[in-house]
C-alpha cells in the first residue's frame, strides 16, 4: 500500500523533472561563458558569468529593451483584438438567427484544419498588395486580422461557453425590452467573462511566443519584437554569442511566466467553464 501511494507522487517528480531540465539548462548556461557553454553540459557552470545579461541587454544599436517593448505592444493589441472580435463572432453563431448559420459555423470550424504555413504566402501576397509590408507600421499584418475573428480556436470555445448560458435570460431581456445588443450587452457579456479569460490569456502567450510570422513581416531593427531579436545573436558566418542569447531567451520567457502565474486560477476555471471539459 506504501509504494502505491508512492508510485504517483514519484511519477509525476520525474516527469517534472523531464520537462523543467531545459528550462533549467538555459539558465544556468545564461551564467556561462561561450567556451563553457559548449563544452561544459552540466547545469550549473564553473565560472559564473553574470555579464552575459549586461552583454545581451546592449548587444545591438537598440537597447533589448525596445525588443520587449514591441512584444508587449503586438501582444496587447493582439488580445484586445481577439477578445472583441472573437466575442461579437461567438454571439451571432451562438444567439443569432440568420441563413447558412451551420454552413458558415463549420467552414469556420474548417480552418482549424489549414496550418498557418499554408496560409502565409497568400497573405504576406495580399498584405504586401496593401502596402501592410515594410510600410510605416509594420505591425499591421500581425493585429488588423485579428480584429476580423480569424483565430477560429476562439470563437469556437466562447461559442461552447455561450451555449451553456440559459436562453430564459435572453427571453426575459427581451421581455424587458432589449434588443440583440441589449441581450448581448447586460446578458451574455457579463457572463463570458471566463471565457474571455481564456482568450487573453491565450492571445497574450501564443503572440509573445510566436516568432515565424513576426520575422516575415518585420525587417526593421526598431521594430523587431524580441523573438525575432535573438536570432541577432547567430550572424551570417555562423558565430553566436551564446552566453547572451541564453540570458536574452530567460527575460523573454519571464513575462509568459508570470503572466501565467497571475492568472492561472482564472485560466482553469475559464477552461472548465468553456464547455472543453468533455
Amino acid at each position: 500500500m506504501t509504494l502505491q501511494r508512492l508510485a504517483r507522487p514519484l511519477t509525476l517528480v520525474l516527469l517534472s523533472a523531464v520537462v523543467l531540465y531545459p528550462l533549467v539548462w538555459m539558465l544556468g548556461s545564461s551564467f556561462k561563458s561561450q567556451e563553457e557553454v559548449l563544452n561544459n553540459m552540466s547545469v550549473l557552470p564553473n565560472v559564473w558569468t553574470p555579464g552575459n545579461y549586461l552583454d545581451g541587454w546592449n548587444n545591438f544599436d537598440v537597447s533589448f529593451g525596445r525588443f520587449f517593448v514591441n512584444s508587449a505592444l503586438v501582444a496587447g493589441l493582439t488580445v484586445v483584438a481577439n477578445c472583441v472580435s472573437c466575442l461579437l463572432a461567438a454571439y451571432a453563431f451562438a444567439r443569432l438567427k440568420f441563413k447558412l448559420r451551420g454552413f458558415w459555423f463549420a467552414i469556420m470550424i474548417g480552418t482549424l484544419l489549414l496550418p498557418g504555413h499554408v496560409l502565409i504566402v497568400p497573405q504576406f501576397v495580399m498584405f504586401k498588395t496593401f502596402g501592410w509590408v515594410g510600410g510605416d507600421w509594420p505591425y499591421a499584418p500581425l493585429i488588423v486580422p485579428q480584429l476580423l475573428a480569424t483565430e477560429a480556436f476562439f470563437v469556437f470555445l466562447m461559442v461552447q461557453f455561450m451555449r451553456g448560458v440559459p436562453r430564459e435570460l435572453d427571453e426575459a431581456a427581451t421581455i424587458d425590452g432589449c434588443t440583440p445588443y441589449g441581450v448581448f450587452r447586460h446578458v451574455i457579456l457579463p457572463l463570458s467573462r471566463p471565457a474571455l479569460v481564456s482568450t487573453a490569456i491565450f492571445s497574450f502567450i501564443w503572440t509573445w511566443n510566436d516568432f515565424f510570422r513576426q520575422l516575415v513581416y518585420l525587417s526593421d531593427l526598431e521594430k523587431y519584437t524580441a523573438p525575432v531579436a535573438l536570432t541577432l545573436f547567430i550572424d551570417s558566418s555562423g558565430q553566436s554569442s551564446v552566453g547572451p542569447m541564453f540570458a536574452m531567451s530567460v527575460l523573454s520567457l519571464a513575462p509568459v511566466f508570470l503572466f501565467f502565474v497571475a492568472f492561472q486560477r482564472m485560466l482553469v476555471e475559464g477552461i472548465n467553464t468553456s464547455g472543453l471539459k468533455g
